[in-house]
């Protein structure tokens, strides 16, 4: 029964000692948190405003010839620490490549000014809606 106690303490020990090295360990590593901008001091902008934003999509985005092509596109993405875009996902698709041609162009896109929360640059997600209409 000693034994049983013994290995008991012995193992609550170790695992509060190794739980304690993970905090720290946690503590001194990068914040790598994606944030919602609902609540960011500073929330990611596009050099010029939301407006260029879209202006950069228009002239960039060729829009499939697919007749009657008529509807929204959601993308989102990650801006990240340094204002690159990642993490492209194609949230509602259209088909005839809508998806695909978003990716291309946020790929290629500038970058932002980051977000920031307390004085530091954090990652934050960002949802696109993209009107389609063929021509």
């Amino acid at each position: 029964m000693k034994k049983i106690i013994f290995l008991f303490f012995f193992l609550a020990s170790f695992q509060n000692a190794e739980s304690q090295t993970d905090s720290t360990a946690t503590a001194s590593k990068e914040d790598n948190t994606v944030y919602n901008s609902g609540g960011l001091e500073i929330k990611p902008e596009f050099k010029g405003g939301l407006n260029k934003f879209y202006e950069y999509i228009a002239k960039n985005y060729r829009t499939p010839d697919a007749p009657g092509l008529n509807g929204q596109l959601l993308v989102s993405f990650v801006v990240e620490k340094d204002g690159s875009i990642d993490d492209i996902k194609v949230i509602k698709d259209l088909g005839y490549g809508t998806g695909a041609e978003a990716i291309r162009v946020l790929k290629k896109c500038p970058n932002w000014t980051p977000a920031e929360q307390q004085g530091k640059k954090v990652r934050c997600a960002f949802m696109l809606p993209l009107r389609i209409q063929s021509p």
